[in-house]
Order: structure tokens, then sequence, then C-alpha cells
């Protein structure tokens, strides 16, 4: 921008020509000042909060559906059953896939966090996922040990670096785990902007469109089993979000109680169609039923899930205490209060807090 004003300055007085020509010469000149000026604040509130990862992103140009097959109604979402990633008939498991992992480029994100590129393949999704592994992880007395592990949910549009390099969750973490305060979780966050930057898929299976439930729920984790010593049991997995993640979060825990043990939501809403982007809040039917009230009211046997649900009010508040009214047990939801906007900053000091809490259900292993 101070390029642009200058030379704008050094050539004003320099256009010759017509009237009108000088005219409109220097309007141009006062709008690729505008233009300059209204791009350097995107790209300074893009890269202070990591809301695109790449211009693929920004621009919806990146192509991360390579195909939606049909995923069987056993293994489906919504309140589905089936195994475990990592367990359950051998033989219908999918061969393990050794990933290759680099560091990730981007200077706000820690150097200990690894990169992979991983092609769905139950879902059909190809995105990147970060992995960090917690401190004891390398350490000669752990190395008999398997881990429990989080996945973590960006909002929408969101980076699968943004936990990372804006919210800090693994530079808060990793004194605290090294002070016993905290399990020491993997943590793990995949993509979940799939359909370019004006449609959220919801974290939802639609048929045609995207298995993006499938993607998160059996894909990410079973590469996570295949790479790293994860532990596979789901009492030993949780999901956590932040705004469009924070609904994700509650969904895919209440909807998989098979698959994770908490979820974590932060600043999130029950109806789809709060985010206007929602592909899942312009279907009637898939609005309802992947409202998490819905799925608490019409689960089969109320889920064995621990439920953290933040938020301002009108800014989720009542969205926790609607899901607390009709949870029964075994579902447990702790519902917070908290002040401030919704932006990234309170997110961020929520962190060591809500995992001191996840800790409390889900603690280090002896």
């Amino acid at each position: 921008m101070p390029i642009s004003i200058a030379v704008a300055l050094l050539l004003w007085g320099k256009v010759r020509g017509p009237r009108p020509v000088r005219i409109l010469s220097r309007l141009a000149m006062i709008v690729f000042c505008q233009i300059t000026a209204v791009t350097t604040v995107f790209v300074m509130v893009n890269n202070a909060n990591l809301i695109y990862g790449n211009w693929d992103d920004l621009l919806g140009t990146g192509n991360h559906v390579r195909a939606v097959p049909s995923v069987p109604p056993a293994e489906a979402g919504n309140g589905a059953g089936g195994e475990r990633p990592g367990g359950g008939d051998s033989a219908k498991q999918p061969p393990k896939v050794q990933q290759q992992f680099r560091g990730v480029d981007d200077p706000k994100v820690p150097n200990d966090v690894q990169k992979t590129d991983l092609k769905g393949q139950v879902s059909g999704v190809d995105g990147e996922v970060l992995v960090w592994l917690p401190p004891q992880y390398h350490d000669p007395a752990f190395k008999d040990k398997k881990f429990p592990v989080v996945e973590l949910i960006p909002g929408f549009p969101g980076s699968s670096s943004t936990w990372y390099g804006t919210l800090k969750v693994s530079e808060q973490l990793k004194p605290l785990m090294q002070e016993g305060k905290v399990a020491p979780f993997i943590l793990v966050s995949p993509r979940t902007l799939l359909l370019g930057n004006s449609t959220d898929a919801g974290c939802t299976d639609v048929p045609g469109k995207v298995n993006a439930d499938t993607w998160l729920t059996r894909d990410v984790p079973q590469m996570v089993l295949d790479n790293f010593r994860a532990e596979p049991s789901a009492d030993r997995w949780a999901v956590a979000g932040y705004s469009a993640g924070a609904h994700c979060a509650t969904k895919l825990s209440l909807a998989h109680p098979n698959r994770y043990r908490a979820g974590i939501s932060l600043s999130g809403y029950n109806d789809p169609a709060t985010e206007k982007d929602s592909l899942v809040g312009k279907d009637a039917k898939l609005r309802e039923a992947n409202n998490p009230v819905t799925i608490v009211r019409t689960a089969a046997q109320p889920p064995k899930v621990a439920l953290y649900i933040s938020g301002n009010k009108g800014d989720g508040y009542e969205d926790g205490q609607a899901i607390a009214a009709a949870a029964k047990a075994p579902t447990t939801v702790q519902v917070q209060e908290t002040t401030g906007p919704h932006s990234s900053d309170v997110w961020k000091n929520m962190v060591p807090g809500v995992f001191q809490w996840l800790t409390s259900i889900i603690p280090a292993q002896p």
C-alpha cells in the first residue's frame, strides 16, 4: 500500500494530455490506492486469523471431492452405528496407508506441527491433515504407550492451520502436558473447506455432493491409527470446534458415540441453517436430522458422550441449554456462559480450561 501511494504522489503532477485524460488518470491512481489498501487489510486479517489457507481456498477453485461413493448405512452418520475405525472385522477394514508428513509452510504455525495430504479411501474426499504430537510421544519412557486423540474442527470458512496458528492450541497445551495438568493428546486438524468458499459442507454426508462426515469420522481417524501410536478406543477420542466447527463437534460426538467420548463446542449453534452458506441448512430433512437436539431426542439409546458447550447469550449459550434440557444419562452437558465477541481472541483464552475439563473425562493413562 505505501508503494501505491508513493507512485501516485510521484506521477500525480506528471500526467499529460487533455483535461479528461488527466482526470481519468488520477481517478485510476486513487482507485488503485483504494484497492491496494483493501487488499492489505484483508491479507492482514487473514494472516492474523488464518481464515483461508491458500489462494485456492479464497477463490473457491480447490477441488477436494474426488468422488461421492455411497457409504454403507451401518457406517453412515446421523446416529447410525458402525465399528470404531481400527476395530471390528479386519476383513472389512481398508488397507493401512503409511502417509508422508512434512512441515507446514506457514510462519504462524509452530514447526513441530506436521502435515500430510490424505486421499480418503471411504469418503472420496482429498485434503490436508495437520497433526501435532504431545511432548511425551518421543520420550523413551512412553515408547510403548498409545495416546488419546482430539480432532480440531475450524469454523467456516476456516483453515486446518487456525487452531495451531491463531488459537495457539499446541503452544498453550505443551507446558500443561509437561506439568501433568492436561493429558498428552495427539491433536489432529483436518481440512473441512471441501466445496469452495461459498458452501459449507456442515461435516455431513450429503448424497451426491460430499461425504464430509465420513471424511472426519472414518478416513481421518483411520489415518491417525495407521501412522501414530493412537488409542483406538472411542473412550480415548474427542472432537472440538469453534463457531461452525463447534456445531460439527457437538453433532459428530452425539451422532457417533462409538467413535468419540467427548465434544467441545466454543460459540456453536444447533440449527445448521444458522450458517447461511450451509448446504445442510438448505435441505429440510438434513437440517432437522443434523440438529444436535434432534439427535439427542431420537437416539435409540442416550449416547455416552460428555459435552462442554460455551457461548455468550445469543451466541451459543441458549443452544447449549437446549441440548442440556433434552439430554438424558449417560449423556452429560456442561454449559458455560462466556462474555466477549464471536472471535478467536475469546476461544484462544479458553483453550487451557477446556482441555483441563477434557482431561477429567479422558485422563492420561497410568
